[in-house]
């Protein structure tokens, strides 16, 4: 871990993995360019450190000039003229290399290929240490590229932060906020109610129980609580789009969270693939599903004996509850063969004090953070 200013940045790219990938652009551009004398122009402050790997390579005669873009004022026709200070070469007729120490936004490769064509070359390539595919929307082909990554902050090799990190020998990417979010399971009975809020308060993390974002959505005539309501007032179940679109609503209204406690959603295959997409969407995803596992008949008596102060008649009747019990095992079982094929199923036993079942469950949550 390295420090820079104010941001903490975590090994990302070792020393190796740049060492190979620079192997491998050199030998294409050896055979490339076998017998030539290209100009390699190395595009600053980034890529000295790049260029100069690439240069020690290169078996054939080169020129090489180390550039930056600038601007002078040209006649009232043309007026601001870009310009690469630094070059020292007459580029008409020539092979030039353009060797850039990350490709993102391509910006400063449409200024220089407007250069470069104005200048006569004879044809050019570009190669680059580091590419991101997904910041790079330009039409300008980068032919070389030696590692793609994701969209990231990086440091190191030639790439500062605020002036810093050029000279570290690895890569480091910027220490990302990291995520914990579960899907909450258990039993009508298991307590899971209970963990939820010890948990969330414990660890920080938001706890969002579909019950209650449908009630809060109705009660407040949001129009997906109208949407809702109007299904529900039909005695038709509410559709998974519907559904979803609350709970990524409730996650949006709590951008930068440490993590989100689901509670009763997903129920299907489907809504858990939409809730997977949804948070990949955001770069993170359901670490794990964990389950409160209790015993048919401990529930059944927890939950008579809650029926004497609930005032709830579904607490009352052993066959309303058994038939519950059956109808959460049904659902359950989709859901945990899905998660399991992820290894992120995680059965707890629910029976014990409710510390005891905390401690259990917590033993999991802090497995998954490490």
């Amino acid at each position: 871990m390295v420090k820079l200013h104010d941001l903490e940045f975590e090994p990302y790219i070792s020393e190796e993995e740049i060492t190979r990938a620079i192997e491998r652009i050199s030998e294409e551009l050896n055979e490339e360019y076998a017998g030539q004398k290209p100009v390699f122009i190395g595009v600053l402050n980034g890529s000295f450190m790049f260029a100069s790997e690439i240069i020690k390579r290169f078996k054939s005669d080169c020129e090489v000039s180390f550039v930056k873009m600038g601007s002078y004022e040209g006649t009232q026709t043309t007026g601001n003229v870009k310009t690469l200070v630094g070059l020292n070469q007459d580029l008409k007729g020539r092979q030039v290399v353009l060797l850039e120490d990350i490709v993102d936004t391509g910006n400063t490769l449409v200024e220089i290929d407007q250069i470069l064509r104005k200048a006569g070359v004879a044809g050019y390539k570009v190669a680059t240490l580091f590419y991101k595919p997904e910041a790079y929307k330009k039409d300008i082909p980068v032919q070389i590229k030696g590692i793609e990554i994701p969209n990231k902050f990086i440091v190191g090799f030639g790439l500062d932060y605020d002036g810093l990190g050029r000279n570290l020998t690895q890569v480091y990417k910027r220490k990302e906020k990291t995520m914990t979010n579960l899907v909450l399971f258990g039993p009508p009975g298991a307590g899971k109610g209970t963990q939820a809020t010890i948990l969330k308060d414990k660890y920080n993390l938001i706890h969002i129980s579909t019950g209650d974002v449908f009630r809060f959505n109705i009660k407040n005539q949001t129009p997906l609580g109208l949407s809702a309501k109007s299904y529900i007032d039909k005695g038709q179940l509410v559709p998974d789009e519907v559904t979803i679109n609350m709970l990524n609503a409730e996650v949006e209204k709590n951008e930068g969270a440490n993590g989100f406690i689901f509670d009763g959603f997903p129920r299907t295959e489907a809504q858990a693939e939409a809730l997977s997409k949804y948070l990949e969407s955001k770069g993170t995803e359901v670490h794990a599903m964990i389950a409160l596992e209790v015993e048919d008949e401990i529930l059944v008596e927890r939950l008579l004996e809650r029926g004497k102060t609930s005032g709830r008649p579904d607490d009352a009747d052993e066959t309303v509850i058994r038939n519950r019990i059956k109808v959460y095992y049904n659902e359950t079982a989709i859901l945990k063969n899905y998660y399991q094929k992820q290894d992120k199923y995680y059965g707890v036993d629910g029976v014990g004090s409710i510390k005891e079942i905390t401690e259990r469950l917590s033993d999991v949550i802090d497995e998954l953070m490490k």
